[in-house]
């Protein structure tokens, strides 16, 4: 039975939520293309998150510890909507969700690891370019506060980036592959804060569609997938994404 048919019995709706940066603006993370956001304001913030400038010039690394340190996303809490989603979870309601974002904030909310996809990696911990050793951000931090600016991977002096997906990486096969299954298996799929404008993120509410699922887009403005919608919610994240999962977990 595809994703849009009608379902029969007590069977409770797969739904997915994908979330991107809009999600967490509330938690004082600004997001990167919106009217305010990082991008427009600082487009050399941009090579900071590049993978070909930051293995390349020491400098960048150093300017890119020194955001995290000073930056916002490590002391960011979640907010009214990560809590919606833990509450549709909890509510006995079939969710995922695959997110664009590198925060965490999902899973500090309250939901289950297994249930989150972190598509474009995680903020909270740093990997090895030459080993592939992870260990954890503030770690790496604590380094640079006791004034190594560009700390080196303590197994083998490689570099060390954060574990996050930088623009000129591919991102991690099995999980976009769990994501494409999730995407197809799903009855609700909600495109919340997010452009819809990155691929192959982005390409995942029109396959949901494809697939029979009910797609949702809440976004403050307008998306490319718009047209596929069969909700478009344009209010505050923060108002209307837990009303709208309200209505989902009442039936």
């Amino acid at each position: 039975m595809s994703g849009g048919e009608a379902m029969s019995g007590a069977r409770r709706p797969l739904v997915v939520v994908m979330s991107g940066a809009g999600i967490s603006t509330d938690s004082g993370i600004p997001d990167y293309r919106g009217p305010n956001g990082l991008w427009r304001r600082d487009p050399e913030a941009e090579k900071l998150v590049t993978y070909e400038f930051s293995m390349a010039d020491p400098e960048i690394r150093r300017r890119a510890w020194r955001m995290r340190r000073e930056g916002p996303a490590l002391r960011a809490r979640p907010n009214v909507a990560h809590e919606a989603v833990v509450r549709l979870e909890r509510s006995g309601t079939p969710v995922r969700v695959i997110t664009q974002n590198v925060d965490g904030l999902h899973q500090l909310a309250g939901m289950p690891e297994r249930k989150v996809l972190e598509l474009h990696g995680s903020a909270r911990s740093v990997r090895c370019t030459r080993c592939k050793a992870r260990s954890g951000m503030e770690e790496a931090l604590e380094r640079v506060a006791a004034g190594d600016p560009d700390p080196a991977c303590e197994a083998c002096g490689g570099i060390l980036k954060s574990a996050t997906v930088m623009f000129g990486e591919g991102l991690d096969p099995a999980v976009l592959g769990e994501a494409v299954a999730v995407t197809k298996a799903c009855d609700i799929f909600i495109a919340v804060g997010t452009s819809l404008q990155v691929h192959p993120a982005a390409a995942l509410a029109g396959l949901a569609a494809d697939h029979g699922a009910r797609l949702v887009i809440v976004n403050a403005e307008p998306t490319p997938y718009d047209d596929r919608a069969q909700e478009l919610l344009r209010e505050p994240i923060g108002t209307s994404l837990p009303k709208l999962l309200e209505r989902i977990a009442a039936g």
